[in-house]
């Protein structure tokens, strides 16, 4: 059986590798999140750069600004897991958490889009057991987080486990 990294043609390889380096997560970093946001908007929430780029899971997450109370909108790859998704807060291996994940902690309930599809969720941080097992099913899609592993020093990359919730 392939892996979804392994399904990936040569050009969204090239990309990931590209991604996962330092120079790479420092470009993308600054970029994809703004080329992302365009494409989402462009085609109704059916695709994002990542997604057709790179080839993996992308999925747009709303949360509330945990410090300004508005809604933040940002692509994350989503891993598929128990019910519905995980979420890995790699933040491309830098020193802090990403922005969404302050979010989800002050504030649980969220939005996702996948495909065009809005889906009601409440993230919860997982369990030691449930972020190994995220983390191992994403590295299957990404292997990069490895990379954003070992930059990230000290900080624990930490996962979140979005069940669906009845609007």
């Amino acid at each position: 059986m392939t892996s979804p990294f392994a399904d990936a043609n040569r050009v969204q390889k090239a990309l990931r590798t590209f991604a996962a380096s330092s120079t790479g997560a420092w470009f993308f970093s600054r970029t994809a999140h703004h080329l992302d946001r365009a494409l989402a908007r462009a085609t109704k929430g059916r695709k994002t750069v990542a997604g057709v780029v790179f080839g993996v899971p992308t999925v747009l997450l709303t949360t509330t600004g945990a410090k300004t109370g508005q809604p933040r909108c940002v692509p994350v790859l989503g891993v598929p897991y128990g019910a519905f998704l995980g979420l890995i807060a790699s933040n491309w291996g830098q020193a802090k958490h990403p922005a969404w994940y302050y979010n989800l902690k002050a504030d649980p309930e969220a939005e996702i889009s996948v495909d065009g599809d809005n889906h009601p969720v409440r993230a919860r941080l997982a369990t030691s057991a449930e972020r190994d097992e995220i983390w191992t099913a994403g590295l299957a899609y990404y292997p990069g987080w490895r990379n954003y592993e070992v930059r990230a020093g000290t900080r624990h990359i930490e996962a979140f486990v979005l069940d669906r919730r009845v609007p």
